[in-house]
Parts: C-alpha cells; structure tokens; sequence
C-alpha cells in the first residue's frame, strides 16, 4: 500500500473541505438567498470549483503523478470562486475555504507563489 505523504493528506483534506463548503453553500445558501448569490456566472463557478476540488483529491487518492494538473486547475478555480463569493454577502467562509485549499493545491502542483499573472 502506498503512503500518503502529509502535505499530500493536507491538500486532499482542504480539496475535500472545500468541496463540501462550495456545493453545500451553493445548495443551501445561494439557492435561499437568491438574486445575485444566483447569478449564473456565480453558481456555475460554485459548482465547478466544487467538481475540481473532487477531483482534484480523488486523483490525488489515486496515486497518479496528473494530480499536479489538476491540482494546478483547481487552485486557478479556487481563486476565481474565491473573488466571486467576496462580491456576495455572508460568503465569506466560502472564499476563505477556497483561498486554503488553493494555497494547498499550489504547493502540491509546484505553482506555490507563481499566482501572480493569473486571470
């Protein structure tokens, strides 16, 4: 059986906790607030982080070296989500989640401080 490394196990358990805050925000706070916490560029990005931050951490459980992509495409995902929960009120759990588990992805991904030119 493989061992999983520590930073690996941390960056699985911010994927996952990420995971959960943003489909579970999207699900039982955006659907109740309403108007712009159900914007459709806001949801959908809720909903994609969430996605990535899945599979971000099921690659990672996997074993397989292409976790460094994804996790790479998470942190970017992370980061947009981020910014959008920060223009919504009482969102912010939700983009302080997705800043953890994006610095986490970063280091895993070897991008760790390379954040500077992105979108």
């Amino acid at each position: 059986m493989q061992t999983i490394l520590p930073d690996m196990q941390r960056c699985i358990d911010e994927c996952l906790n990420c995971y959960q805050s943003c489909l579970g925000g999207a699900m039982r706070h955006c659907l109740e607030a309403g108007g712009p916490h159900l914007a459709p560029d806001h949801f959908r990005l809720m909903m994609a982080c969430a996605e990535m931050c899945r599979t971000a951490a099921h690659f990672m459980l996997l074993g397989v070296p292409h976790h460094r992509h994804t996790c790479a495409d998470c942190a970017s995902l992370c980061r947009q989500c981020a910014d959008s929960c920060d223009s919504l009120r009482d969102m912010d759990e939700c983009a302080a989640m997705c800043r953890r588990c994006a610095d986490a992805c970063e280091r895993m991904a070897g991008t760790a401080g390379a954040t500077a030119g992105r979108p």
